[in-house]
């Protein structure tokens, strides 16, 4: 879908958990990370995994961090999300790692 022509541009994020302040409990690991590209398509590398909560709680930022966004808003600053379980205290990083174009009238 993605089309050097389109017009709109989105970009292309990684998450990758950063650290783990407490004791993995979900059998991540700091480097463990998803790719998003394109508007929605979500990948894992190398046939791993990613825990369902951590996921959970960055999905919310991930199509606010696509978009260009005015220097002082805080999510332009700002690229931690950490996991709920206060036991793990894994923090992850969204990354802006390329861009997309795509035609506005592909998606819904």
């Amino acid at each position: 879908m993605t089309d050097a022509g389109g017009d709109m541009e989105l970009y292309d994020l990684c998450v990758v958990v950063d650290r783990i302040e407490g004791r993995s409990v979900c059998g991540m690991r700091a480097g463990d990370r998803f790719t998003v590209t394109g508007s929605n398509e979500l990948r894992i590398p190398g046939g791993g995994h990613f825990c369902m909560y951590a996921l959970a709680a960055a999905l919310p930022l991930l199509a606010a961090k696509q978009r260009a966004l005015p220097p002082g808003d805080w999510l332009e600053r700002d690229s931690e999300v950490a996991c709920p379980d206060p036991d793990e205290r894994l923090v992850m990083r969204i990354e802006r790692t390329g861009t997309s174009r795509m035609n506005s009238a592909d998606l819904t």
